[in-house]
C-alpha cells in the first residue's frame, strides 16, 4: 500500500486493517461484547501472528493471511471509543478507511448468523457508532456476529456484557471460527464471494435454507 505499510511487512501487497471490537479486561473476556477480539484471536493462532504489539491504542500483530500483508487488532479504549483506535491505526499504516475490516457482535442478528457489509450505518452498535464518527465515512466494510437474545433483557447493555452461559458458548466458538473463514475467503476472493457463502438467515425448523443475500 502506502510506503509506511511497505516498510513494516516488506514487498508491495496491500495492508489489510482487520480490527475486532471489544472491551480490554479479563472480566470481558467472554462476553458477546466481545466476539469480535475472539475472531482476532482465531486468525492469530490459525496464521501464527501475536498480538502483543501495543500501538495506535491497540494490542497489533503483523503478519500475512492467504499472502496478504495483515495488521490484526484489538482496541484497548473501551467499545465505545473504538473509534479512536481505528482512526490511529488507519492513520500508522496509511490504509485507506475502505480497505479495513470492523469485525463485532450485533443483537439484531440471532446467534450462529454472520452477516457482511461493505457500508452502512451503526445498526445502533456504539462501537461502530464510533469508528463511523472517527473516521468520518461508513465506507468500511465490516463482519457481523449474532448475539440476538431469544428473549428481551431488561438491560440490553448488561446483556452484552455479562459472561456467555454454556448454552451458547459453543454456538459461539462455530460463529467465531465461520467469522475467520469469513475473513480469510475475503481477503482471497473478495467481499462478494464471502457475502454469497456466508450471509445466510439461520433455518428455523422445517425450513429450507434461503438464497444468500447480500
Amino acid at each position: 500500500m502506502q510506503d509506511r505499510a511497505r516498510a513494516i511487512c516488506g514487498g508491495d501487497a496491500w495492508m489489510r486493517i482487520i480490527v475486532g471490537l471489544g472491551n480490554p479486561g479479563r472480566e470481558y473476556a467472554l462476553t458477546p461484547h466481545n466476539l469480535g477480539f475472539l475472531v482476532i484471536d482465531c486468525l492469530a493462532e490459525r496464521f501464527g501472528i501475536r498480538v502483543t504489539r501495543p500501538e495506535a491504542q491497540s494490542y497489533v500483530g503483523l503478519g500475512q493471511i492467504a499472502g496478504q500483508d495483515v495488521a490484526l487488532a484489538k482496541p484497548q479504549t473501551f467499545m465505545n471509543a473504538s473509534g479512536h483506535a481505528v482512526a490511529d491505526l488507519i492513520e500508522r499504516y496509511e490504509a485507506d478507511p475502505v480497505e479495513a475490516i470492523v469485525v463485532s457482535d450485533d443483537v439484531a442478528l440471532p446467534w450462529g448468523a454472520i452477516r457482511i457489509r461493505e457500508r452502512g450505518s451503526a445498526g445502533g452498535h456504539n462501537g461502530l457508532k464510533s469508528v463511523i464518527g472517527s473516521l468520518g465515512t461508513d465506507e468500511f466494510l465490516r463482519v457481523r456476529l449474532g448475539v440476538g437474545p431469544q428473549f428481551t433483557p431488561n438491560d440490553l447493555a448488561d446483556y452484552v456484557l455479562a459472561p456467555m452461559g454454556k448454552d451458547v458458548r459453543e454456538v459461539a466458538a462455530e460463529m467465531v471460527a465461520k467469522a475467520a473463514d469469513a475473513i480469510e475467503m475475503i481477503l482471497t476472493e473478495g467481499a462478494g464471494a464471502a457475502m454469497s457463502r456466508f450471509n445466510r438467515r439461520e433455518k428455523q425448523a422445517g425450513e429450507e435454507e434461503d438464497e444468500a443475500s447480500s
